[in-house]
């Protein structure tokens, strides 16, 4: 069950984040930033969970007031030496709270642990992962729940997507890139998949609050509703002058089923008053940071 430590947002001592300069973790830590959090940012130049002696160096810099966040990962998955690379990562960290034991952990996770359903997830939903990438997160997350005694909080996000993305994954981020590019918007098939697609700074905005309310459980990070990947390239497409958009055969099965929607109740219900933007409006959003970029 997920629930919060504080009712009321509570400012952390301090955030400790590794993996500082990925995707996700500098969004968050700008958000954090902008809240007057004290944040230690660990990027890989500074700390690679992947070397030996990285649990022994990351426990000499946390305190025992710390919240750790744990965002820090070679991703995706797409072989065994990633997988085994990313359980040592986790590893690493195990080994440094239990030498010195922090009071909040939050690690972010995936929604690529769970099997495929026709129903909408829920944060019972089976967590059975059909990828590496989906093992991954599952066995970091069973690592960690079996290592870490204090407020353990694991968020499984979905489809993220921003001007930062490292990448190009098939959705807004890739749509977006291309019509920025003039080239055409290609999508496999029709484009007929319903996804649920959450913008960079509402998942930031979710780690964020975790960390104000000290909160524990398992919590997916999702909009609520869906949106085809044919809407969303045509969205992408009317912003920024481009070929239009263009069908490819497929060349394979249709991931999950051309149908992965979420039931957002337990999200809901933790944080009441905060609205996600829709894919379509966030494409809009993604669409002024790339103008922002061409700019500079």
């Amino acid at each position: 069950m997920f629930k919060h430590g504080y009712t009321e947002p509570v400012t952390p001592t301090r955030v400790v984040v590794l993996g500082a300069t990925g995707f996700v973790a500098a969004a968050t830590v700008r958000n954090l930033l902008a809240r007057s959090v004290s944040v230690l940012g660990l990027p890989r130049t500074t700390l690679d969970l992947a070397q030996t002696g990285a649990g022994e160096k990351l426990a000499r810099t946390l305190r025992p007031s710390d919240a750790l966040l744990f965002v820090a990962a070679k991703a995706p998955v797409k072989n065994e030496e990633m997988l085994i690379e990313n359980l040592r990562m986790a590893a690493a960290v195990i080994e440094a709270i239990r030498q010195t034991p922090v009071k909040h952990l939050v690690y972010v996770s995936s929604d690529a642990v769970y099997a495929d359903s026709d129903a909408p997830l829920t944060e019972q939903s089976c967590a059975q992962p059909a990828s590496l990438h989906g093992v991954m997160h599952l066995a970091r997350e069973v690592m960690l729940a079996n290592a870490f005694m204090g407020p353990l909080c694991l968020l499984r996000p979905t489809l993220i997507y921003g001007a930062d993305d490292p990448h190009n994954g098939y959705g807004p981020n890739r749509f977006m890139r291309l019509a920025v590019a003039g080239r055409p918007i290609e999508i496999f098939g029709e484009g007929e998949e319903q996804r649920d697609h959450i913008w960079i700074e509402d998942v930031a905005e979710i780690v964020a609050r975790v960390l104000m309310h000290q909160s524990r459980g398992v919590l997916n990070v999702a909009t609520g509703t869906v949106a085809s990947f044919a809407k969303l390239a045509r969205t992408a497409a009317t912003l920024f002058p481009c070929e239009g958009v263009k069908s490819s055969p497929r060349s394979g099965v249709m991931p999950h089923n051309g149908f992965r929607p979420f039931d957002t109740t337990a999200l809901r219900r933790a944080f009441p008053n905060y609205q996600f933007l829709t894919a379509c409006e966030g494409i809009k959003h993604l669409c002024d940071a790339y103008k922002g970029k061409s700019l500079q």
